[in-house]
């Protein structure tokens, strides 16, 4: 049985090199993770002003390239410097990075810094550094690390072998499943990278502009992983997962993401067969199995991302995240346990760049219990004990036999400004906040609110970067730390002078538009408890509510439209935020149109409830001095909340399905 991977992996490789190099191009190197503001600020903004998202992280060389030619029509000057940037990737044998960090530190806190591979914030150095060769284009070798007090991991070192098309990555190859730049659910840089087997492609294939990633990784060690007959035993479970998208017109990608956790030990590995039946059927899998004894897939976690790009004078990025860590009321399709994270990237704002990031989440994430038919985790969905997933999963207390206390859901929020100086270099100003909540069954712990900030400054000398960087903050115990750090690190991609304000040259295309709606809701909610026989379900009375709607549109056709929006409704006296991950407008030749929408939605009960967000709706177009008339039904599926510790039903899941006909006003931008 241990030979079969390897015996396929060859012959996948075989058929690969007899049939894709006379029509595919070579591998790609990747662009180094969360190691550098200034390098990463500059990629971000190439990649926006060339009408290209990003779902997964790390970012090929070569798709940067691919946006360079769209983006350097708008911003020349930031164009050739990413470009001199690139050309180290360029070459038989080469330097990729490096990057060497001096820090005096004080204070009683050490918490887990966010994404950066489980650095705390009492380290007093990091280096980082990757080099290559690359004998022919089918084939490159890196060699790479990470350190920092207490640890060394080999990251970004591996072998890559294939084509554009078909990738494959074998060694310590980071993974970051999401368009969001500060959090990812599935997979992140919070953890140190897992040696792991990847396959995908570097360039969108196909009209469609698809794009594929599956890995399988080695997590590290873990004790205390529960069988189902009630013994611990303690090995190295595995972690796989499988990544779609597509970006079907140019501005615009979806995609959908699943991994899995299984094995370790005597908890054993999954057949072939099972772990694709647990794919197909999630819920049986959890609740049946497909073994007997303790041969079980353990855990799941899925997502869908959305990114949208809207050019113009001050184009920005719109993004979301939709994921789970269980599915709803039986249902493969409903996502149980969920999250919510969304984030907007303006790439220039003059001199300046901003991003905001929302993240939402209910408890249970990176935490599994056994049951009669699944292995537990009693340290999480770690590697080296630190979060796989969002940096959230290390600011809990860890959970023990008579407490929930990791088991908490939170909110958090980052914020990030950047400023490109007149006299050169790079400013950036980045401050994160995490409230855990406190009023959940699984909430046994008084914990803070935990609020981090950083500065740091940035200016080329000599083909390097030498700057400084001020951070500190409270962590979720109360405690405090302080970090003033210097760094020399690649300074390619940053400007001695330069002044971005008459170097932008933006336009906004016709027919793409900003929007507002403003109207009124009339709206009814289902309220469901199950719990057997005493089973409550029952509607409230119908109701009105203001509503309000914020939105952007791309035209994609003559009369064809596709966007993003964030409602703002009242139901019952609590907000309701409905998150359109994809919106499309069809506009016919008289001035009628029609849409429909589907995202996610977040409902402000005691405690939050997450759900699936459908519409479908008619416009007037231009009805009255450039307004138009709307007229949608919405509807929240099945929003899950936890029990909470106010109610008498503490111990019991309420799910709310609310159904909403909106008339509104229109206007565009």
């Amino acid at each position: 049985m241990t030979r079969r991977p390897l015996i396929w992996g060859l012959s996948l490789l075989g058929v690969m090199m007899l049939c894709g190099s006379a029509f595919a191009g070579g591998v790609s190197p990747y662009l180094p993770l969360n190691l550098d503001p200034a390098v990463q600020n500059a990629i971000d903004r190439v990649l926006i002003l060339g009408d290209q998202p990003v779902l997964v992280r790390p970012i090929p060389a070569a798709l940067v390239l691919r946006a360079l030619p769209k983006a350097c029509r708008v911003d020349r000057p930031l164009c050739e410097r990413v470009r001199k940037y690139l050309r180290r990737y360029m070459h038989g044998t080469g330097v990729e990075f490096t990057s060497v960090s001096l820090a005096a530190t004080a204070g009683k806190s050490n918490t887990t810094l966010p994404n950066q591979h489980g650095r705390r914030a009492q380290s007093p150095y990091q280096v980082s550094g990757a080099a290559y060769i690359q004998p022919n284009p089918y084939m490159l070798l890196n060699v790479g690390g990470v350190g920092y007090q207490g640890r060394f991991t080999p990251t970004g070192t591996m072998l890559s072998l294939g084509f554009d098309w078909a990738q494959l990555d074998i060694g310590w190859r980071d993974h970051w499943w999401s368009p969001l730049t500060d959090s990812s659910m599935l997979i992140s840089t919070e953890a140190p990278t897992m040696p792991s087997i990847t396959l995908s492609n570097t360039l969108p294939l196909t009209r469609l502009g698809l794009q594929y990633q599956l890995f399988v990784a080695r997590m590290s060690e873990q004790q205390h992983i529960e069988l189902t007959n009630g013994t611990f035993t303690h090995g190295y479970p595995k972690m796989g997962g499988i990544m779609v998208g597509i970006q079907p017109v140019s501005g615009w990608s979806l995609g959908i993401q699943r991994v899995m956790i299984w094995g370790g030990g005597a908890a054993g590995g999954e057949s072939l067969s099972d772990i694709m039946q647990a794919f197909i059927d999630p819920t049986k899998a959890q609740t049946t199995g497909f073994n007997s004894g303790t041969h079980v897939v353990a855990k799941q976690e899925a997502s869908v991302t959305s990114d949208f790009i809207f050019p113009g004078p001050e184009p920005f990025s719109v993004y979301f995240e939709y994921a789970a860590n269980d599915t709803s009321m039986g249902r493969s399709y409903l996502f149980g346990k969920p999250d919510i994270s969304a984030g907007i990237d303006f790439a220039h704002l003059g001199p300046f760049d901003l991003t905001y990031e929302f993240n939402s989440w209910s408890p249970t994430w990176y935490v599994h219990s056994v049951t009669n038919v699944q292995t537990g985790y009693q340290y999480g969905i770690t590697n080296d004990y630190q979060s796989i997933g969002n940096w959230f999963g290390d600011q809990r207390v860890p959970a023990t036999a008579s407490t929930f206390a990791n088991e908490v859901g939170g909110q958090s929020n980052m914020v990030r400004v950047g400023w490109t100086p007149p006299f050169g270099g790079y400013l950036q100003l980045r401050l994160r906040e995490l409230a855990n909540e406190a009023q959940t069954v699984y909430a046994t712990y008084p914990y803070k609110t935990e609020y981090l900030g950083s500065l740091s400054y940035s200016y080329p000398w000599h083909g390097y970067a030498v700057g400084a960087e001020i951070g500190g903050g409270r962590d979720i115990f109360g405690h405090h730390y302080i970090m003033v750090e210097g760094f020399l690190r690649d300074g390619e991609a940053l400007f001695s002078h330069y002044d971005p304000v008459s170097a932008f040259t933006g336009k906004r295309p016709k027919g793409d538009d900003l929007f507002v709606n403003v109207g009124a809701n009339y709206y009814r909610t289902l309220v469901y408890r199950p719990n057997g026989a005493a089973t409550i379900r029952y509607y409230k009375p119908w109701a009105y509510s203001p509503a309000v709607t914020i939105g952007a549109r791309r035209r994609i056709s003559a009369h064809q439209d596709i966007g993003v929006g964030v409602d703002l409704d009242s139901i019952n006296g609590r907000l309701l935020l409905g998150l359109r991950m994809v919106d499309y407008r069809y506009r016919f030749d008289w001035p009628i149109a029609v849409h429909a929408f589907v995202g996610a939605a977040r409902y402000s009960a005691p405690t939050p409830a997450y759900g699936l967000y459908l519409g479908t709706g008619l416009e007037w177009l231009h009805a009255y001095r450039g307004w138009n008339v709307g007229l949608d039904f919405r509807s929240v599926v099945s929003a899950q909340r936890l029990g909470d510790l106010r109610t008498a039903h503490y111990h019991l899941d309420t799910y709310y399905t609310i159904d909403t006909w909106s008339l509104y006003l229109s206007h565009d931008f």
